[in-house]
């Protein structure tokens, strides 16, 4: 049998009794339950897809008691509706003084699934990807449980209150990558999921002047024509080209890579790969090779020659890599972000009302409806074949583990070495984790009036690039390598509240802060208000009066992203996206088709192909094929 395919899973007459697993053990096996949604002994609305603007009053939830508890805010006891069922002599809830939510005090075990007894799939991460892996596995008709370690669904793709009465998506902070096919699979809209486009994708201040990209094709070359009618000119052609190639990489976002050294299958698969990049013209090819392989600066400089015009196309090849624009590779990491789309428009960008927690809950929420078990505060220390073993001490059992987490966290943290080959390891140990990313959310008492351009406007509901060129770009990746924090950090701003009033208290707003180059190694313990201070001082430069603005905010660095949501090195890919990183190389050779060296353990997060961003690619791609090793088809 070829290394990756696992041997379709045959179902037993008789449950065991959970027990130890060696490297020996074939993966445990249960009885096998009718495929309906389970009677929940505590349920909530609000956080399914139904719930109400910011302020409504809450909706009841029962305990298992029968008695009714009246929960304020948007969020319920355990998030994203999930039943709950204490050991003790019941469940406590008190509210959360920062978020303004109410959470279990208690570990909880899901309603319907006792201690000790196994499923088909226990899901390790409610990330957006775990959730959407979850969705997929029991619609197919498995049994499902999602173990989460935060009190919320959603790993990075979360809406919490940061400041009492502004709330705004914690890490991950906008949208574009989402599979549609992944929302109209899951039916997402019907749970609530409503995404707005952007009415301009970029707004690039300037010390004179400034830049906005958007509003259709004509209103673009407008503005680069204040700077280089020769970059106005090229614009049509740049944007056909890029989406040409992007073709070719959305084409194969939804398809599991080939792995080298693997069987039939994987060989038919590069063949059908090589076929299909040979009937590309040649043109395409070329700039295929281009983009894989070339610097941004470098893939830019043959499109424009203005500085504003390369700045602020040349962001999103540093977004989440910690590099300048000038290293070879920045050139796909610009790609990686062009080949999304919004409501139906490619490489548009937008927001989802009520903040990327949106999209989570309503994943959630769909999840709920497949009779998927979801126990928020579940941390899990050890993963082994079949079982997972939780901090409390609880082993669950199932047939197949399916983890949405870093790469490197997992087998260097989570699995036992012993289960590992030597060699394995290693390449872990070599597997390239960090994006150099800060992360701020600023609650504001008024719109932010940008030097340039002060009056209110579409390019508040921008992507708002500070920084003006390349070559400062450049400076800021070479400023963090040498001090470990950039002087004039790179930021890229949001203000969501114009889209969205759910966020702030009316005539207040939020701002997504997205902030680079900031060194994962340097000690944050002690620096992490000068880097605070760092970018505040950039957004000053461009909006005099911001910083007294302010009345609230939050700040993570690559630490706390690290320790808050498990991004290694602060890492919002889960992985480098370098050429070694991707495809049939993500995370490592001989691994890309979502399979793991450990018999019945899958990995469905960022660190597989497509890589990074809220795309929910992976949790669908790991899906397919965890179901092909039972057996099954993939569900429409």
């Amino acid at each position: 049998m070829a290394r990756g395919r696992q041997p379709v899973f045959r179902r037993r007459h008789r449950a065991r009794p959970v027990r130890e697993s060696s490297p020996g053990d074939s993966l445990p096996s249960r009885t096998r339950r009718p495929h309906q949604p389970l009677a929940h002994a505590s349920r909530c609305r609000n956080a399914a897809g139904d719930r109400s603007a910011a302020g409504s009053p809450g909706v009841p939830c029962h305990d298992a008691g029968g008695t009714s508890t009246q929960v304020l805010g948007e969020r319920c006891c355990v998030p994203a509706a999930v039943s709950c069922r204490t050991r003790g002599p019941g469940l406590r809830r008190a509210q959360d003084p920062v978020q303004g939510t109410f959470h279990a005090l208690d570990s909880v075990l899901a309603a319907g699934l006792r201690a000790g007894e196994d499923v088909d799939a226990i899901v390790v991460g409610a990330g957006h990807n775990g959730l959407v892996c979850a969705c997929y596995l029991a619609k197919a008709g498995l049994t499902v449980r999602v173990l989460e370690r935060r009190r919320v669904v959603g790993g990075a793709a979360v809406t919490e209150e940061f400041h009492p009465g502004f709330r705004n998506s914690t890490a991950s902070y906008t949208v574009s990558l989402l599979q549609a096919k992944v929302i109209r699979d899951l039916g997402l809209a019907a749970h609530g999921l409503r995404i707005v486009e952007r009415p301009l994708a970029n707004f690039l201040p300037l010390v004179s002047g400034y830049l906005k990209v958007g509003g259709g094709t004509q209103a673009t070359q407008r503005e680069l024509a204040k700077f280089s009618a020769g970059d106005a000119e090229r614009l049509s052609a740049y944007w056909e080209s890029l989406e040409r190639v992007a073709d070719v990489l959305r084409a194969t976002v939804l398809e599991t890579p080939p792995n080298v050294g693997g069987g039939l299958r994987d060989l038919i698969g590069f063949l059908r790969t090589g076929w299909q990049m040979k009937g590309l013209p040649v043109e395409v090819q070329r700039d295929l090779l281009g983009l894989f392989t070339r610097s941004a600066a470098d893939w830019l400089g043959d499109w424009f020659e203005s500085e504003p015009a390369q700045a602020v196309f040349g962001f999103d090849a540093v977004v989440g890599a910690y590099a300048s624009p000038f290293h070879p590779g920045t050139a796909y990491v610009l790609l990686h972000h062009c080949f999304g789309e919004v409501n139906g428009k490619r490489g548009q960008w937008g927001h989802a009302i009520g903040g990327m927690g949106a999209i989570s809950e309503a994943l959630a929420a769909e999840a709920r409806r497949l009779g998927v078990e979801i126990e928020c505060e579940a941390p899990v220390a050890k993963v082994g074949r079949g079982s997972v073993v939780l901090e409390d001490g609880r082993e669950l059992a199932g047939r197949a583990i399916v983890a949405n987490v870093n790469p490197r966290l997992l087998f260097l943290k989570l699995v036992d070495g012993a289960l590992l080959e030597r060699g394995f390891r290693e390449r872990m140990q070599r597997y390239k984790c960090a994006s150099a990313t800060f992360r701020m959310n600023v609650a504001l008492s008024e719109l932010p009036r940008f030097s340039v351009l002060p009056e209110e406007g579409p390019h508040h509901g921008a992507g708002i690039i500070l920084a003006p060129s390349l070559a400062y770009m450049d400076r800021a990746y070479l400023e963090a390598r040498a001090e470990g924090i950039a002087r004039a950090p790179i930021v890229e701003m949001v203000i969501p509240s114009t889209l969205d009033d759910t966020l702030a208290p009316k005539g207040a707003h939020v701002a997504s802060l997205f902030c680079q180059h900031f060194d994962p190694e340097v000690d944050w313990a002690t620096r992490k208000q000068e880097a605070v201070d760092r970018i505040l001082d950039v957004v000053e430069g461009h909006a005099p009066g911001f910083r007294q603005s302010v009345v609230g905010q939050s700040a993570l660095s690559p630490a706390d992203l690290e320790r808050e949501f498990g991004l290694v090195g602060g890492d919002i890919f889960h992985g480098q996206l370098s050429l070694d990183q991707l495809w049939s190389a993500r995370p490592v050779l001989g691994h890309a088709d979502y399979r793991t060296p450990v018999k019945g353990l899958y990995l469905c997060g960022s660190g597989a192909h497509p890589g990074g961003g809220v795309t929910g690619a992976p949790g669908h791609n790991c899906a397919r094929e965890v179901l092909r090793d039972f057996g099954r088809r993939m569900p429409a």
